[in-house]
């Protein structure tokens, strides 16, 4: 019987810069470090980054809206503008943003070109 979710995890050709992309670009606190495998606890779900051993990470095809096949991890915040600031000056590639009726997006993609979304609400 399944209970819940274990974690959800991006590869990531580099672990340490990965780490320190999350920690400085998100502002997110590392749960659970070691040299195979690190996870941030995101609201009670944990991300992690799973690494490649310097493999590069396959892109998948994407847009202003997200990865165009598989899954987009998007995160909630209560400050879409500084966190896209804090995203921006840590290097993501922002591929999108909108202000829709039900919360605005931003599109960004981290070192290795994995895309998540940020939500926030509508102004």
């Amino acid at each position: 019987m399944i209970t819940g979710v274990q974690d959800v995890y991006v590869n990531v050709s580099d672990l340490d810069r990965s780490i320190r992309f999350f920690s400085e670009g998100l502002g997110l606190e590392i749960a659970d470090p070691n040299p195979y495998f690190a996870a941030f606890d995101i609201g009670g779900v944990r991300v992690g980054l799973h690494p490649t051993g310097g493999a590069p990470v396959v892109r998948v095809q994407s847009d202003s809206h997200g990865a165009n096949g598989g899954a987009t991890i998007t995160l909630r915040t209560d400050d879409l503008d500084a966190d896209r600031a804090r995203l921006e000056a840590a290097g993501a590639e922002i591929l999108g943003a909108s202000d829709n009726p039900w919360g605005r997006i931003v599109v960004f993609t981290d070192p290795d070109g994995n895309v998540f979304k940020l939500m926030g609400s509508s102004s």
